[in-house]
């Protein structure tokens, strides 16, 4: 990219930060010089990197005189101090931050600036692209709060904008920002949600654009020394960390007479920051669980009622669970949130009424809480029935075959008598394999059955498959369906084969696993080796592009 000449001062300052990021630094900044508006300056801060980060900020800035390299003369731990000593040497007028892992689209400051132009606003926002580092799955982040353009007079004609919680997808007039002397808060943790909460709280008007102004690169399964701090969810100092900003966020509220606001940003840290640690739960052992009670019990307690009155029932029933510190069975009713999975057991009062677990709950807040009527769980058709399927035991067969013991709970009642019909799905291609089994009553409301997987009989496209896939299971009852999760253990031996196909493809090297994360199912991965990995699927890819899809469609039409 040829230098650039800066006439003036800068429209725009777009600080990116960094710290011990040389190698994707330059990714980063070079998304900033290739914006379509042209009239910023780039400030690279610094957090007192000790890799070749300051090398590698100095060359940048030698290319290009928008850039300026500003080092911190001690490591500040986050990433607030950085953004705030480039902000005390900004030069323009409105003001951008980009970490030094993510990107900026090419249109980003173009579009939030002419936002700015258009009227007089504190800050502009726009949509942030998800891409996962993984698999490069794009998705839009909380899409419903950024789907129109609309001008809004303060956070209280959409208090559901709390959920957008990133400083990164706006831009602020600097005006704005000093008339409030705000800054990020330093020496703590998800710095972002106050700011953000301030932002909004203290903005009089602010305009947001459905276009995406940012790209947000998501890293599941990195390392636990380079996972970003909210996917350090097992630290219990992260979970101390997320309750104090919580709590800064309130006592603002109230001193910046928001208070009205506090049901809707309870609601916020119950749906979001609580239910990112209720997902992990299931793997979390018993000393972790006590210690998370501890921690988050005290403020669970200063919440609005209307805030949880706003959850879906499993959530209100794992949070319930943990604040009895009834732990073992906060754990077992996060298995499946938001996938329909049923508890093992209900019970039933005089009146009729339906709770979880084997006891009607002693105290009002809980048998509110634990009220699974409204549920409907003995009512609703068949398909949409819920039901619990667990795996008790793994064995590994022979060939490429795998033993799984199922134990499937109905707490409602809804099957019948007697055996009960059943299949495992399982489709790595096109073609789905399934497995039929049968499940026997054990007592009421609980069946068991084994079922045999001969891995090998899966149907595989000639080009091989790479990917994970995750078996399910399918009640039959009056020719009707019903389809749900299948929960392993929580820790067994990875069981890998390779694995001869008989229908030609190539062998792949497959494992059967339970999932380390989200509900724990059992998780069945292949992977291509031999001809397959080096030749034939980097072949398939190029003959799946659209662009080749159609032309042999065409070609084919012309045939006819």
């Amino acid at each position: 990219m040829p230098a650039v000449t800066t006439p003036g001062t800068p429209d725009v300052t777009v600080t990116v930060i960094v710290h011990n990021d040389a190698e994707r630094l330059p990714r980063a900044v070079a998304s900033v010089r290739r914006q379509t508006h042209r009239a910023l300056e780039i400030v690279i801060s610094d957090d007192h990197s000790t890799d070749d980060t300051p090398r590698v900020a100095r060359e940048l800035a030698a290319r290009d005189p928008r850039i300026r390299y500003l080092r911190l003369p001690h490591n500040s731990g986050g990433c607030s101090a950085p953004r705030n000593r480039a902000l005390e040497i900004a030069r323009a007028p409105y003001l951008m931050f980009l970490d030094s892992d993510d990107e900026l689209p090419e249109d980003a400051v173009a579009l939030l600036l002419a936002a700015h132009r258009e009227r007089e606003i504190d800050f502009a926002m726009g949509a942030v692209r998800r891409i996962r580092t993984d698999t490069g799955r794009r998705s839009t982040w909380m899409p419903h709060l950024v789907r129109e353009r609309r001008t809004l007079d303060g956070i209280e004609a959409d208090p559901r904008l709390f959920f957008e919680h990133l400083s990164t997808s706006k831009m602020y007039a600097r005006a704005f920002l000093d008339r409030h002397a705000l800054r990020f808060p330093e020496g703590i943790h998800y710095e972002d949600q106050l700011f953000s909460a301030q932002a909004y709280c203290l903005a009089k008007r602010f305009t947001i654009v459905p276009e995406p102004v940012y790209l947000w690169y998501i890293a599941p399964y990195a390392a636990a020394d380079a996972a970003s701090i909210s996917n350090q969810r097992h630290r219990l100092g992260n979970v101390r960390d997320r309750i104090h900003v919580q709590r800064l966020i309130d006592a603002f509220l109230t001193e910046s007479g928001h208070e009205a606001l506090r049901e809707d940003k309870d609601h916020k840290f119950l749906k979001h920051d609580f239910r990112m640690y209720a997902g992990d739960l299931p793997h979390r052992d018993e000393e972790w669980l006590a210690a998370f009670a501890d921690l988050v019990n005290p403020y669970l307690d200063t919440l609005s009622p209307g805030a949880y009155a706003r959850l879906p029932r499993a959530e209100r029933v794992v949070l319930r669970l943990i604040r009895d510190r009834r732990l073992d069975e906060a754990r077992l009713a996060a298995r499946g949130l938001g996938h329909g999975v049923a508890p093992r057991q209900v019970t039933r009062d005089a009146d009729g009424r339906t709770y979880w677990g084997g006891r009607v709950p002693d105290s009002a807040d809980a048998r509110r809480e634990l009220d699974l009527t409204e549920l409907e769980l003995d009512t609703r058709p068949f398909f949409g029935a819920q039901f619990r399927h667990e795996i008790t035991e793994i064995t590994r067969g022979p060939g490429a075959g795998v033993e799984l013991a199922v134990r499937t709970y109905d707490p409602a009642l809804r099957l019948p008598v007697g055996p009960q019909r059943a299949a495992l799905l399982l489709t790595p291609g096109r073609r789905r394999l399934t497995v039929p089994f049968r499940l026997s009553p054990v007592r009421p409301g609980v069946f068991e059955g084994r079922v045999r997987v001969d891995l090998a009989a899966a149907s595989l496209p000639l080009s091989g498959f790479a990917g994970v896939r995750h078996p399910m299971v399918r009640l039959t009852h009056r020719g009707q369906g019903n389809t749900g999760l299948l929960l392993a253990p929580l820790g067994f031996p990875a069981l890998t084969a390779r694995v001869p196909y008989r229908s030609g493809t190539a062998p792949h090297r497959v494992t059967v696993e339970p999932e380390g994360h989200g509900p724990g199912r059992l998780q069945v991965s292949w992977e291509p080796v031999g001809i397959t990995a080096g030749v034939l699927r980097p072949v398939a890819r190029r003959v799946a592009r659209p662009s080749v899809r159609r032309a042999a469609r065409l070609v084919a039409s012309a045939l006819r």
